[in-house]
C-alpha cells in the first residue's frame, strides 16, 4: 500500500468503534448502573471538596488550593470518558464520531495535570514538614498561582502535541478500538505507518517528565519520613503522618496503574487486562481520591460536614 492510499484510508475514517463492555443486554445495563454509581460518587465527592475549599476561608492555604485543582482534574477525567461509556451501554451502541480526538486530548490533559498536581502537593508536604520556617516564602499565594498555572499549561501543551501527532498517523487497520474510550495505544494499533519516530519522541518526553516527577516524589518522601521520625512527640508524628498518608495513597494508586497501562509490552497485553487497568487509572481514582483525603484530613472533613449541614438546613 503506497502513501497516498494510506492517507486516503486514514482520512476516510469518520468514526471509531469502542469496545463493548458486555455481550448481553443484562450485563450492559449492569455496567451502566455501575458506572453511574461511580460517576455520581466522583461528582459528589469532588464537588464537595471544591465547594468546601472555595467557601471555607480557613482552608485558603496551599495544601487545599492544590487539592481543589486536583479535584478539578478528577472531575474532568471522569466526565471525559464515563458519560460516553454509559450512553453506549444504555443504548447498545459502540460508535464515537469526531469526539474521539477531543476525548483523547481531554483525557491526556486531565490525567497529565493530575500527575503534576500530585507532584506539587508532594512539594507542599516536603516544605511544610522539612522547611516549616520557609513555608510562607516558598509557597506564597503568587508562587502557588504560578505553579498551578504552569501545571495546567504544561498539561495542555503536552496533550495537544500528543493528540496532533497521534491523529497525523495514517490509519488503515480498521476503526475498532479495543477499549471503552479513545486511548493512544489502541489508536496506534490501527496505524500502518512504518515510521513512528514522532510518536516515539513524544512518548519518550512523557516518560522522562513522569520519571522526573516520580524521582522527586520518592526523594521528597524519604526526606519527609526522616524528618517525621525525628519529631519527639507521638502526637506530632501522628499529625505529620496524617497529612502525608492520603497523598501517598493517591500517588501509589495512580503510579501503579496509569504508566503500566500505557507502557506495558504487547506480549503481556490482553483485552481483559487492558480494560481492568484503564478502569483503575481513569475511573476509580476520581471516585476514591475525595474519600481518601476527607477521611484522613480532619479540617477538610469538618468543612465538608459544615457545608452539607448548612445546605440541608437551608432546604
Amino acid at each position: 500500500m503506497d502513501t497516498s492510499e494510506e492517507m486516503s484510508n486514514s482520512s476516510s475514517i469518520s468514526h471509531f468503534l469502542l469496545l463493548p463492555l458486555a455481550d448481553t443486554r443484562q450485563l450492559q445495563l449492569l455496567h451502566f448502573c455501575l458506572f453511574l454509581g461511580i460517576s455520581l460518587a466522583a461528582l459528589l465527592g469532588n464537588g464537595l471538596i471544591i465547594s468546601a475549599v472555595a467557601c471555607g476561608h480557613h482552608l485558603h492555604r496551599p495544601m487545599f488550593f492544590f487539592l481543589l485543582n486536583l479535584a478539578l482534574s478528577d472531575l474532568g477525567s471522569i466526565l471525559t470518558t464515563v458519560p460516553k461509556t454509559m450512553h453506549n451501554s444504555l443504548w447498545d451502541t459502540r460508535t464515537i464520531y469526531a469526539g474521539c480526538a477531543s476525548q483523547l486530548f481531554m483525557l491526556l490533559f486531565f490525567i497529565t495535570s493530575e500527575f503534576y498536581f500530585l507532584t506539587i502537593m508532594c512539594y507542599d508536604r516536603y516544605v511544610s514538614i522539612c522547611k516549616p520556617l520557609h513555608y510562607r516564602t516558598l509557597l506564597g499565594s503568587r508562587a502557588c498561582a504560578h505553579m498551578a498555572a504552569d501545571a495546567w499549561a504544561s498539561a495542555f501543551l503536552y496533550s495537544l502535541l500528543h493528540k496532533a501527532n497521534t491523529f497525523s498517523l495514517p490509519l488503515c487497520h480498521g476503526n475498532a478500538l479495543g477499549q471503552f474510550f479513545c486511548e493512544v495505544p489502541q489508536i496506534l494499533k490501527l496505524s500502518c505507518s512504518c515510521s513512528k519516530l514522532g510518536e516515539l519522541g513524544i512518548i519518550v518526553l512523557g516518560v522522562s517528565l513522569a520519571f522526573g516527577c516520580f524521582v522527586f516524589i520518592v526523594f521528597s518522601y524519604v526526606q519527609i519520613f526522616r524528618a517525621v521520625l525525628r519529631i519527639p512527640s507521638e502526637q506530632g508524628r501522628h499529625k505529620a503522618f496524617s497529612t502525608c498518608i492520603p497523598h501517598l495513597a493517591v500517588v501509589s494508586l495512580f503510579l501503579s496503574t496509569g504508566p503500566f497501562a500505557n507502557l506495558k509490552p504487547p506480549s503481556i497485553s490482553s483485552p481483559s487486562l487492558d480494560l481492568a487497568l484503564s478502569v483503575l487509572y481513569s475511573v476509580v481514582p476520581p471516585a476514591l481520591n475525595p474519600l481518601i483525603y476527607s477521611l484522613r484530613n480532619q479540617e477538610l472533613k469538618a468543612a465538608v460536614w459544615t457545608l452539607m449541614t448548612g445546605w440541608f438546613q437551608k432546604h
